[in-house]
């Protein structure tokens, strides 16, 4: 049995082994500069002697609100090495209420917050009596009520471990793998967010478990484009990549989100990174700048590259059973065709970058294969915060597109039915796993821990199938399946990607049946694509009116249509599973209005609640009809 390492001795470790490579990029005045793992340690001592030399006792709680940036990674190990617990917040939250719940609820007494997130915390500091200090990760003119720069905290554990180091030492000596590491919250899809109990353990087990799978060289560098507080870039990029002596950077943060993610190319380019880890909103993010730029360079250059592009997805098949020797004849045309076009395409994304790791949503299978094709392969993963994350991955050695990779090691595995009998391989059921990474539980809610954590084995909510006792395919949620009016169970994600996917004037769609006479969309359209559409098929038609308006539910119907009988996708679903009416909506579903999570899943469950009254219409004469008031407003 492999050694239970706590986060603390996994640190010691790496960070000497790996001593002078440099662990962490950050750019400052204009340019990239790099931390040793060394050096990162050292930085964790002085915080942690810090917040000691503070009166921070073991186990006590402190919430961490940063973008991603050095100081996240050396303020999350200092708490470590103090014995505390960090509570990681996402950046995302701009409700007070769902800050102060967060806070109270796990008893933070300290918050570490960065200037740029400093206002939220003060906003609402009378409604958190238990908070004692407010550490400031910058430097600013002047400082509020309970706050002190992370400056500050330093100079106290430079005089701490200058007069009580053996304190410090057997401090941290005293950690063991079963204390705490973090509460991590959930995004809260129905009631109050759950605080996900994880462990040292948990953490260091699912790294040894990550390494199963994923291998990386200490040359590789990823470019963290996720938060850090999730899970996924929390272990996939921080523990994972320490562990192999490789190196990270992070996205230096603008003044508003959208700068941030301007940031992201300019990053991309700089720090020319090898991997990097990505989520289905991002994968499609860049496809769409890619081709941009490709359609920019006129129809010569376009159609060359549909058609390397298209011959390259039919070489690579899966993957895994790529060529073969009636494809043969395509090798030498494909490697003219990287040289040509791909390695130009690669440009984009720095001209180094070996692969992503996906995670988050379901991947689909063609943005797979583009990835694939261009020669920078999107490596579908699987995995949920109450398992630290990760629980299966595809990698270079070991890879079916479509599927959701190979299942890490050492964890067991099982699909179960409804009754929780385990099903054989093939069959569909919820995804069941036990192992070191399955979380301690869930912080003051023993309830949903008992329902999740049943003898050991974390119970998913997620609906897959295995095909093999090595790969595993996630299909859905199976708590989220549709039930119609016979009782029929089906599961709607399908349905719903493939819309996405087929229609470029369907932008985001939610399906709904729980036990009503038939099913409904929750549709937002693309406005833009369907008002260019009018302008091409009825110049002489204005899209503000009501004919426009018109014309174009007609279109969104006749997207819909095109999954019936006589219709281009006729044959892909069932007919009795397609929506037999439309709610046309006004805006967006997106994390400003909570109906997108932080890893960009739509939260089916805040969706039906804000637009109960609109599915409720959908269910009368008037309201199946898609040309009607409600949906002629929102366009």
């Amino acid at each position: 049995m492999a050694e239970r390492l706590t986060i603390i001795q996994f640190v010691e470790k790496y960070t000497r082994e790996f001593e002078n490579n440099t662990f962490l990029w950050e750019k400052t005045d204009g340019k990239w500069n790099p931390t040793t793992f060394g050096q990162t340690r050292e930085e964790a001592y002085r915080v942690g002697a810090g917040l000691m030399s503070l009166g921070i006792q073991k186990g006590e709680k402190i919430s961490l609100l940063s973008e991603g940036r050095n100081l996240w990674v050396i303020g999350e190990l200092g708490i470590l090495y103090a014995g505390a617990v960090n509570v990681p917040l996402s950046i995302k939250l701009e409700e007070s209420n769902d800050l102060i719940f967060r806070i109270k609820h796990s008893d933070s007494k300290y918050v570490m917050v960065s200037a740029g997130q400093l206002q939220k915390i003060r906003n609402i500091l009378p409604d958190l009596p238990l908070v004692e200090k407010v550490i400031v990760l910058d430097e600013l003119p002047e400082y509020g009520e309970k706050e002190i720069p992370v400056s500050e905290v330093c100079r106290l554990g430079d005089a701490f471990l200058a007069e009580h180091r053996e304190m410090f030492e057997q401090r941290y000596k005293s950690i063991l793998p079963d204390d705490y590491a973090n509460i991590s919250y959930t995004s809260g899809t129905t009631a109050d967010p759950k605080g996900i109990l994880l462990t040292h353990r948990n953490y260091t087990a699912n790294v040894e478990q990550a390494r199963s799978v994923i291998g990386v060289t200490p040359e590789d560098r990823m470019l963290i484009i996720l938060p850090l507080d999730h899970c996924f870039a929390h272990v996939a990029g921080f523990y994972t990549l320490m562990s192999y002596g490789a190196s990270i950077g992070t996205v230096p943060s603008g003044k508003t989100p959208m700068e941030s993610l301007r940031n992201i190319p300019m990053s991309i380019k700089e720090l020319q990174p090898t991997v990097m880890l990505s989520v289905p909103a991002l994968a499609k993010n860049f496809k769409k700048n890619i081709e941009s730029g490709i359609k920019a360079k006129g129809p010569k250059v376009e159609k060359l590259y549909n058609y390397a592009l298209n011959l390259a997805i039919s070489y690579n098949k899966e993957g895994y059973n790529k060529g073969g020797f009636s494809q043969c004849w395509k090798k030498p045309l494909l490697a003219l065709f990287d040289k040509l076009i791909f390695k130009q395409v690669r440009q984009g994304l720095g001209g180094k970058m070996k692969f992503f790791v996906g995670g988050g949503a379901l991947l689909d299978i063609d943005l797979q294969r583009y990835y694939y094709a261009i020669g920078i392969p999107m490596y579908q993963g699987y995995g949920l915060s109450e398992a630290t994350p990760i629980i299966s991955a595809n990698a270079p050695a070991k890879h079916i597109l479509g599927s959701s990779g190979c299942v890490v090691k050492p964890m067991d595995i099982k699909i179960c039915d409804e009754d929780g009998k385990e099903l054989p391989y093939g069959q569909k059921g919820e995804i069941v796993i036990r192992g070191e990474n399955v979380m301690a539980g869930y912080w003051k809610n023993p309830k949903s821990t008992a329902e999740t954590v049943v003898d050991g084995w974390l119970h998913t909510g997620d609906m897959g199938y295995m095909r093999d006792k090595d790969f595993l395919y996630v299909v859905g949620r199976f708590k989220s399946l549709l039930i119609s009016a016979d009782g029929e169970k089906y599961s709607p994600e399908g349905i719903e990607e493939s819309l996405v996917e087929n229609s470029r004037f369907i932008d985001q769609v939610v399906l709904h049946n729980s036990q009503d006479p038939y099913t409904i969309a929750l549709l937002v359209p693309n406005k833009d694509a369907l008002k260019a559409w009018l302008k091409e098929a009825h110049a002489d038609v204005q899209p503000d009116s009501d004919e426009g308006r018109k014309l174009m539910l007609g279109k969104i119907q006749e997207e819909i249509n095109s999954y019936r009988k006589g219709g281009k996708n006729y044959g892909a679903f069932p007919e009795r599973w397609l929506p037999a009416a439309v709610c046309v909506l006004p805006e967006p579903f997106t994390e400003k209005n909570h109906m997108v999570n932080s890893t960009m899943k739509i939260v089916r469950g805040k969706v039906e609640k804000a637009y109960e009254d609109r599915m409720a219409f959908a269910y009368t004469p008037e309201g199946k009809n898609i040309v009607n008031d409600r949906n002629l407003a929102s366009l």
